[in-house]
């Protein structure tokens, strides 16, 4: 257990000045402190750690890899110390920047939409937004919250469940008109199947055969980052898609795409989370706002 005398905040904010300001003079500057004092309080820490967290020279200072992650984490500790201060000086009441990363699909068609109301609800809330189809670490980013589609895997994060959305095959009339439609697996083989390049592994599209399910690759011309590309290219008429009804079902509604081989369809869907750390069951209110707000208004067609 830490000693009581060990002021342990007090350390992580002297040092994330020293990384933030450049050096040791400088953040002595900031701290009203002297240099000396900045460096003992430094080795101090160093010490109660047993590792390096900066490689000192007369020209500049450098994190090690160990300082880096302290950075980090000390960074999101300091935030949430003053977060817990402002919440109790005023009543809990949300307030602070939301810093959101949202794949692309969701971020266009279900979160963007939603953000003039919700600012509207929480005006001492202000939102820091970030569209990817890439998964991201939240530390690394330094987001509070990740909207996640798709199956999750085993983390320490905390995921709650905004809805799902069962999946479509779909290709333009255009498309459909010049290359026919596929009626068979065979069929939809020969046929420009539009696919991802995403560094997560998507294995491939998931069609009924016989009394079981295979795994379709992509095959065509072309390959995309994100699902909002690949809609796009469809609607264009360059192949077929396999996306989810969240995504294309107000195309779908509007004739601007055609479903497909939906007897081959297993009904599979994709899941939507809303992710965050939760580290022993606090959540600053301006998160704890947005997530609640977001399991309250989202609605996805095609919910399985």
């Amino acid at each position: 257990m830490a000693r009581l005398d060990t002021n342990r905040s007090g350390e992580m904010e002297v040092f994330a000045r020293v990384v933030e300001l450049g050096g040791f003079s400088a953040a002595a500057r900031a701290a009203r402190m002297t240099p000396s004092a900045v460096s003992k309080l430094v080795a101090r820490l160093e010490a109660r750690l047993g590792t390096r967290l900066v490689n000192r020279s007369t020209r500049k200072l450098q994190l090690t890899a160990e300082g880096e992650a302290f950075y980090r984490r000390a960074v999101r500790i300091l935030s949430d110390i003053e977060e817990a201060e402002r919440e109790a000086a005023s009543g809990a009441q949300p307030r602070g920047r939301v810093r959101v990363n949202s794949n692309v699909p969701f971020g266009l068609h279900h979160l963007l939409p939603l953000v003039p109301d919700f600012l509207e609800r929480h005006p001492e809330v202000s939102l820091d937004l970030t569209l990817t189809d890439q998964v991201v670490d939240l530390l690394d980013e330094r987001a509070d919250v990740a909207i996640r589609v798709g199956p999750m895997s085993a983390s320490r994060l905390i995921a709650r469940k905004l809805g799902e959305s069962r999946m479509a095959v779909v290709a333009s009339p255009d498309y459909l008109a010049r290359r026919g439609v596929p009626e068979t697996l065979d069929a939809l083989e020969r046929h420009d199947r539009i696919g991802f390049n995403l560094a997560r592994k998507i294995e491939g599209w998931r069609m009924r055969d016989g009394d079981g399910t295979v795994l379709l690759p992509a095959g065509g011309s072309v390959l995309v980052g994100d699902g909002e590309s690949a809609r796009r290219l469809a609607l264009a008429g360059t192949g077929i898609a396999r996306l989810a009804l969240f995504h294309i079902g107000p195309d779908i509604a509007a004739g601007r795409l055609v479903t497909v081989l939906d007897d081959l369809n297993p009904g599979d869907t994709e899941e939507i989370h809303a992710v965050y750390v939760g580290q022993g069951g606090h959540l600053p209110a301006r998160i704890r706002a947005f997530i609640d707000y977001l399991a309250a208004e989202v609605r996805l067609p095609g919910a399985g």
